[in-house]
């Protein structure tokens, strides 16, 4: 059952992560709501807030039930179940695929949502937690390649033994499409946070920027900093986010490393992506985590349309050029600023 809470309110405040006081118009709507297993909030300010919202709302369950690995009559489920067949899927599909398929390439194969398989094995879908042995994986990620699948027009196919998870990609798109619709109510105010994704639209209310929090890896449920941020999206992927600890004492998470099929552990820990487009700013989050330091700083260098703020396994802070004079430390540790001619 989907639960639901709206308020109407003046003047809000939002809760640590996401700080905004102060309206120009007192016209504020909100929801709290479950979808994609995680918990939402939106926010909107205008006149039009109410019906933004509400229409965002459905939007959202809508792709839910678009991208659901586990719902065997989903775009997803279709693909994965099809045997190798094309399957006629819709507008959004086409364009998460292609987005994923693009950050696949850019990142020398870092991203990969033909993974699916390998995750499952480790019980990061189903909770079932294991070690899968060296040989079990191996065998996975002979059919885990996304130069495989194809999209021609709004057909998709994979091969037989490939399945597929838009998890890397899907919230990011949401925020998007949520993003879509407050501009169609002519909103010029808006925040979101999608389970952690969080999207801005415009300014606050004041004409100042948002606060957005930026989570502690070593201590969860504290802030590294604040980024301030208008008309952006800021999304994180780091090895707190899910994982197990094995008999064995170690940490297992479920960023995985397409060459290996094992949690990605090329010294870093946290890495947030600040940039214009959420679907993208979601890939980048995950590929450059598996990348590791060195070629995450490569990526940013050779591409250029996007902010990030990366810590290390040793408790180093890394962040490029631009964010850094937006950033806002909470807690002190070692800090370089990244610039774009240097050597990585």
């Amino acid at each position: 059952m989907r639960k639901t809470i709206v308020t109407v309110m003046s003047g809000i405040c939002l809760m640590p992560l996401l700080t905004a006081c102060g309206t120009q118009d007192d016209t504020v709507k909100s929801a709290d709501i479950f979808a994609m297993d995680t918990y939402m909030n939106l926010k909107a300010y205008g006149r039009d807030a109410e019906a933004a919202v509400a229409e965002a709302e459905a939007r959202i369950y809508e792709l839910e039930q678009t991208f659901s690995v586990t719902n065997d009559a989903s775009d997803i489920g279709q693909i994965n179940h099809a045997g190798g067949q094309p399957v006629t899927v819709s507008d959004d599909t086409v364009s998460v695929l292609q987005t994923a398929m693009q950050m696949n390439s850019e990142s020398n194969g870092a991203l990969c949502i033909s993974l699916y398989p390998v995750l499952r094995a480790w019980g990061f879908t189903t909770g079932e937690y294991r070690i899968p042995a060296k040989n079990e994986i191996a065998e996975l990620l002979q059919s885990s390649d996304d130069t495989k699948i194809t999209v021609s027009g709004q057909t998709v196919q994979c091969p037989e033994e490939t399945e597929i998870d838009l998890g890397a990609v899907a919230k990011g798109y949401t925020g998007d499409a949520v993003m879509k619709i407050m501009q169609e109510h002519k909103i010029s105010s808006a925040i979101i946070n999608l389970g952690g994704n969080v999207q801005t639209l415009g300014s606050k209310p004041d004409g100042s920027a948002w606060t957005v929090g930026v989570t502690d890896p070593f201590a969860p449920d504290t802030l590294l900093g604040t980024v301030s941020v208008t008309d952006k999206a800021v999304i994180t992927s780091g090895n707190y986010e899910r994982y197990f600890t094995g008999d064995n004492g170690q940490k297992y998470w479920h960023i995985l490393d397409p060459k290996t099929g094992c949690p990605a552990d090329n010294g870093l820990v946290s890495v947030t992506v600040i940039g214009g487009c959420g679907a993208e700013c979601d890939a980048l989050s995950t590929a450059l985590f598996v990348e590791g330091t060195e070629r995450a700083i490569q990526h940013w260098q050779n591409s250029g349309d996007f902010e990030m703020i990366l810590v290390t396994a040793g408790g180093e802070l890394l962040m490029t050029e631009s964010i850094a004079a937006n950033y806002t430390a909470k807690k002190e540790m070692p800090c370089r600023v990244v610039h774009s001619n240097e050597e990585p």
